[in-house]
């Protein structure tokens, strides 16, 4: 099995920062990208951001300038840093993997999801 565990969300302020953390664990022979999704109340999950295994980078409009995705190949993490964070950036923020345990299997894997909340 292989899992991911997100840490990182909490309460900001307007204009401030979070890095949220996911660490994929369990029987892994390579990782092909990660990247990280949110779902706001009321609306359908929507793609944040994501790195491939070669290092590229893709971000939503909404987020680009503003979030910066990276990853620790030996640690197995993706990391979102969110700078000048909004109200409208409130949501619950899911790490997914395209994962391969072995050579012949591959699988996309969810993280439980962790709470983002930007207010006053």
């Amino acid at each position: 099995q292989v899992q991911l565990v997100e840490s990182g969300g909490g309460l900001v302020q307007p204009g401030g920062s979070l890095r949220l953390s996911c660490a994929a664990s369990g029987i892994i022979f390579s990782i092909n990208n990660m990247g990280w999704y949110r779902q706001a109340p009321g609306q359908e999950r929507e793609l944040v951001a994501i790195v491939t295994s070669g290092g590229s980078t893709n971000y939503a409009d909404s987020v680009k300038g503003r979030f910066t995705i990276s990853k620790d190949n030996a640690k197995n993490t993706v990391y979102l840093q969110m700078n000048s964070l909004k109200d409208e950036d409130t949501a619950v923020y899911y790490c997914k993997s395209g994962v391969m345990p072995s050579t012949t299997r591959y699988l996309e894997v969810w993280g439980q999801g962790t709470l983002v909340t930007v207010s006053p």
